[in-house]
């Protein structure tokens, strides 16, 4: 009996996310090093492209990214960008040894409770309908309910850029990773067409003709540049122990609702299946925030109104709404 293309994505998956996990650590302490020399990312240096430790997280961020990028082809994103909360535990127990980023015993409990929640989505995990073509794949693309998708995303993008990170960026996590996570759902659901081309090219019906594929490698390369820019910004200016379970955490919601409404990946299932999908995509997120909450924070560098650079401590509820943070006290 052959192995399903469900499994195969399962083991992509897991062997991306231990090497994004491990890149986090690696380009963090190249980042580190940097600052020390140079001019920090976080305030639009680039002395960390001398770094190797850098390049070296940078080559198992790309290794994991291909091994995602094949994922995506064989299982829907409902299975695979769940799966992605393994790098968050990886680089936490990383984190602990190598950046001196103290796991508590709580943050045992969040690791756990990513697990759980992994393995109960690769449970329920719908079987993907692949598209026989490019020309398909765009018809899901230009569908109004994507197309109003992609125009909100982008107008968030814009406004992130242009008015909240000069005001905010260096003091509010949440504008640099929403830029990173917004983009990365477009990046996914680019991805996953040019895997299917390139899938079916391999087996002999070439998409190379069509202008929609060299859209979407187009499209693919634009995000992928603007999420590793904004990503080094958030690594260097913020503790990664904040940086990747936030991240995490925007990233797969954006990522699954984007998949779900462009390629209809619960079209079939029962309610049992999708609810199931849906409690183990809450118990992962519940890991990710008990992780995050219960690490210990770094100093992060923040500007103040003259434009020197001062010193201030954060906590994770900095980066919550205020009438969240109301509900904390």
């Amino acid at each position: 009996m052959g192995v399903s293309d469900n499994t195969r994505g399962l083991i992509l998956a897991m062997a991306s996310s231990a090497f994004i996990g491990s890149s986090f650590i690696l380009k963090k302490k190249g980042l580190k090093r940097a600052a020390d020399s140079g001019t920090r990312a976080g305030v639009g240096g680039y002395t960390y492209l001398l770094e190797p430790l850098w390049w070296a997280g940078m080559v198992l961020m790309i290794v994991g990214e291909v091994a995602n990028f094949v994922a995506y082809v064989y299982a829907p994103a409902v299975l695979v960008t769940p799966l992605g909360a393994l790098s968050i535990i990886i680089s936490a127990i990383l984190a602990h040894f190598m950046l001196k980023e103290r796991l508590q015993k709580m943050g045992i409990l969040g690791c756990v409770s990513c697990i759980v929640g992994s393995v109960v989505i690769v449970i329920h995990a719908p079987q993907e309908h692949t598209p026989n073509s490019v020309q398909e794949i765009w018809a899901l693309a230009t569908q109004p309910a994507f197309l109003i998708y992609v125009a909100a995303t982008l107008s968030a993008v814009l406004a992130l850029i242009l008015y909240f990170e000069p005001r905010y960026g260096q003091t509010n996590i949440l504008v640099y990773l929403g830029i990173c996570s917004l983009m990365g759902s477009l990046t996914v659901v680019s991805i996953k067409a040019i895997g299917i081309a390139i899938k079916l090219t391999l087996e002999g019906i070439s998409q190379v003709a069509y202008p929609q594929t060299w859209f979407f490698i187009t499209v693919a390369a634009v995000c992928v540049i603007t999420q590793l820019n904004y990503l080094n910004k958030a690594l260097d200016t913020f503790n990664a122990a904040i940086v990747s379970p936030i991240y995490y955490v925007m990233f797969t919601t954006l990522t699954i609702s984007a998949s779900a409404i462009m390629f209809k990946d619960w079209s079939g299932q029962d309610a049992s299946s999708i609810a199931s999908e849906i409690c183990g995509f809450i118990t992962v997120l519940s890991g990710t925030i008990i992780l995050h909450a219960t690490r210990e924070q770094e100093p992060a560098t923040a500007s103040d109104w003259s434009g020197n650079y001062v010193q201030r401590e954060y906590s994770y509820e900095d980066f919550l709404p205020k009438m969240v943070r109301k509900t904390l006290v």
